[in-house]
């Protein structure tokens, strides 16, 4: 079957007959269900796209791709859910199904994304706030804002005129993205930091010499105690990459600054002992913290 071939998309039973599909075959092992009243071909691959189509099926044609669903549209780390999210408008149908997940939304903010009409971006953003934590939110607005789909003051814009039920959540993420983040990692790096009140460090600082040549660059920059917090990714492990990192410690060494390297496991195992690494480094190099936090345990729990 030709990929272009609309058989190879999700159809309605009411579609079957237009697609030359006797609605009997649907009952055997040529197709499955997905929704109830929606079928897709047993040789197409359900992706994550193709199962969204479905859901539109299912919920009509007032509904339009929102939350968790769009962010995947938009190819944006979020946490991996089954369900379908979609919205219609106030006093719509909100046709339920398992894994079928339909809200209610005073305000219709919608594009289209390859045919699929789908909430703008700082509208999904808000939409979020319902439905993931916080530190995933901001996961998704440093991305957002590095990939050039919204900038930060248009987020904390938009989040200003906000009113839903997670309104508190939506305002407090706007106003912790950042510009330059290159990965959701250093974001859960740096939010561990910040939620564990210590000092906000730079993002993505580069160090220069007076002619403007790039010394470092770091991913987390503490300029005043000249304190480097990475995540190692492994993806230093390479051999070009490997000599440049040897380099530029050697540089560091020269000049007494210092350099801690975080991975997933200090993040997700061992936040409490990660932060007191950093705020140890922080005070070896003559920096004064205040008292410790514990807000932090809410969003990183061990």
């Amino acid at each position: 079957m030709n990929p272009s071939d609309p058989r190879r998309r999700p159809f309605t039973r009411s579609e079957a007959r237009t697609l030359g599909i006797d609605p009997r075959l649907l009952r055997g092992p040529r197709f499955r269900r997905v929704f109830r009243g929606v079928f897709l071909d047993r040789s197409v691959v359900e992706t994550a796209t193709v199962r969204i189509e479905a859901g539109l099926k299912a919920a009509g044609a007032e509904a339009w791709v929102s939350h968790l669903s769009a962010a995947v549209l938009y190819g944006l780390p979020v946490p991996a859910t089954p369900d379908v999210h979609l919205s219609v408008g106030p006093g719509r149908t909100r046709r339920r199904a398992p894994g079928l997940c339909v809200h209610e939304s005073v305000r219709s903010h919608t594009t289209v994304v390859d045919g699929i009409r789908v909430s703008t971006p700082c509208w999904m953003f808000l939409e979020l706030a319902e439905v993931v934590g916080l530190v995933d939110l901001v996961v998704v607005g440093d991305r957002m804002v590095r990939l050039g789909m919204v900038s930060a003051l248009q987020l904390i814009e938009t989040a200003a005129t906000y009113s839903g039920k997670s309104v508190r959540r939506a305002r407090r993420a706007a106003a912790l993205v950042r510009e330059r983040v290159d990965s959701p990692m250093e974001t859960r790096t740096r939010l561990l930091l910040v939620l564990g009140g210590l000092l906000e460090p730079e993002v993505n600082t580069e160090v220069c010499d007076s002619d403007g040549h790039v010394l470092a660059r770091f991913d987390l920059w503490y300029d005043d105690a000249g304190l480097a917090v990475e995540y190692d990714g492994r993806h230093h492990a390479d051999g070009p990459q490997r000599l440049a990192d040897l380099r530029r410690r050697e540089w560091m060494d020269e000049r007494g600054l210092r350099l801690l390297v975080i991975t997933a496991e200090d993040i997700y195992q061992h936040p409490e002992r990660t932060l007191a690494r950093v705020a140890q480094a922080l005070r070896s190099q003559g920096v004064t913290l205040r008292g410790p936090h514990r807000g932090w345990r809410d969003h990183f729990p061990a």
